[in-house]
């Protein structure tokens, strides 16, 4: 059974923990990762991600134990089989929400697709995206939706970087 660590309203481990799919007690809260991987290309890596049938990017939920950057580095393993360096993964937002923290990564590294493993679990295709293209996607609905306004976040936090 995987477990999840509690957080107080400022993000403060309590020392508390809930299995994964436990209701969040009021006032307490988890941690939700999120990461945008972009190439040298200015392209996004996306996955279809099985539980909705949609185009997302790659995210999860921290085990307990882990820290919200172990947590994405174990996302991205995880999910693509892709090993990422710490120190490459930068924390642009985290965002508030009624049961969650959620903390949005960026990346920019070349990944080549035949190095990709997907987990047969999760994640159904991967392929790169222009921006242009992820705004089809969003415009067809074909995106999931809850991850629609993180990568208008990704796009705020490139246009000032």
């Amino acid at each position: 059974m995987e477990y999840r660590d509690l957080y107080d309203e400022n993000k403060i481990l309590t020392g508390e923990k809930i299995r994964k799919d436990d209701v969040v007690p009021n006032g307490k809260y988890y941690i939700t990762v999120v990461v945008w991987i972009e190439n040298y290309r200015g392209e996004f890596l996306l996955q279809i991600n099985k539980k909705y049938n949609m185009w997302a990017t790659t995210g999860g939920h921290p085990k307990s134990g882990e820290t919200s950057l172990d947590g994405i580095v174990t996302e991205i393993k995880e999910e693509l089989g892709i090993d990422v360096l710490k120190d490459r993964l930068k924390l642009f937002k985290t965002i508030k929400t009624k049961d969650d923290f959620v903390d949005l990564y960026y990346l920019k590294e070349d990944i080549d697709l035949n190095n990709i493993v997907k987990q047969k679990e999760e994640v159904a295709d991967v392929k790169w995206f222009s921006i242009s293209k992820i705004e089809e996607l969003i415009s067809n609905n074909l995106f999931l939706p809850s991850h629609i306004n993180f990568f208008y976040d990704c796009l705020e936090y490139l246009n000032k970087h």
